[in-house]
């Protein structure tokens, strides 16, 4: 539980809060980053019932009281507090909170006493390396296609409420690889539409208004067309980065999610 001397005092506004509490923070010796995230930093979608979304970096070797504060919450202010080592390696893969990689997406440096280091810790997260890249298309793809092939097998056989589960599971397998492929961090469903409009991926198919309806589709009833449609345009991004390997292990099993 919080010490209420250790809890933000709140102001009449999200703006006042935050300041009032960076300007504490910026105070204790033992912070040694501030990291803003979430909607803030994502122009056009703050809402009235918006937050601000914070990161405390503590320090490795001084304690600070602010530490009782990781997990605070409240209407103006969240925040997460970790220490710099583990911010180092917070959102990164084969964590268990790689979930929280794109909130470091475009978020943005309020304090960095380490001479730019809080920076370049941020700049690793914001995208793909090479390596990373490859071995993440390789991994989604690979689970994207099984995926559709058991929706299609289903709808094949006669079972399209089957294949309408499966349908759904394709999704999110589906935005690993288009971003992945980009060397890009897929964004949460929230800022999908934002990320398009703002950087789009390059091919007409993967535009805002062509590609969230055909997820919406998928989502809605499973549609085979659809899905093979937006397999089409997979199958031909993944093959021009270089993972026919992963495509080919498939063998005639591809067939049935090619349009006929």
């Amino acid at each position: 539980m919080v010490r209420d001397s250790y809890a933000p005092v709140p102001g009449r506004t999200p703006e006042e809060t935050l300041h009032a509490f960076t300007s504490r923070a910026t105070a204790d010796p033992g912070v040694v980053g501030l990291v803003l995230s979430g909607s803030r930093v994502h122009a056009g979608m703050p809402t009235v019932h918006s937050d601000y979304d914070l990161h405390v970096i503590l320090s490795d070797r001084h304690a600070s009281p602010i530490a009782e504060l990781d997990w605070f919450r409240s209407a103006h202010l969240d925040l997460v507090v970790i220490p710099l080592a583990e911010f180092r390696t917070r959102g990164m893969p084969g964590r268990p909170d790689s979930f929280a990689r794109y909130s470091y997406v475009h978020a943005e440096v309020l304090l960095d006493r380490l001479d730019g280091i809080i920076a370049r810790i941020l700049d690793e997260k914001r995208t793909l390396g090479a390596d990373e890249a490859q071995t993440a298309v390789d991994g989604w793809l690979d689970a994207y296609v099984n995926q559709t092939y058991r929706s299609l097998k289903s709808y094949r056989d006669g079972r399209p409420a089957l294949g309408h589960l499966d349908a759904a599971e394709t999704v999110p397998y589906a935005l690993e690889v288009l971003f992945a492929l980009h060397r890009r961090v897929r964004p949460y469903n929230k800022y999908l539409r934002w990320e398009l409009e703002r950087q789009p991926l390059g091919d007409p198919r993967w535009d805002a208004d062509r590609l969230l309806p055909a997820l919406r589709r998928i989502l809605a009833d499973g549609d085979p067309p659809t899905q093979r449609a937006l397999f089409t345009g997979i199958e031909e991004g993944a093959r021009r980065a270089g993972h026919d390997r992963v495509l080919d292990s498939w063998g005639e099993d591809l067939k049935l999610l090619r349009r006929s």
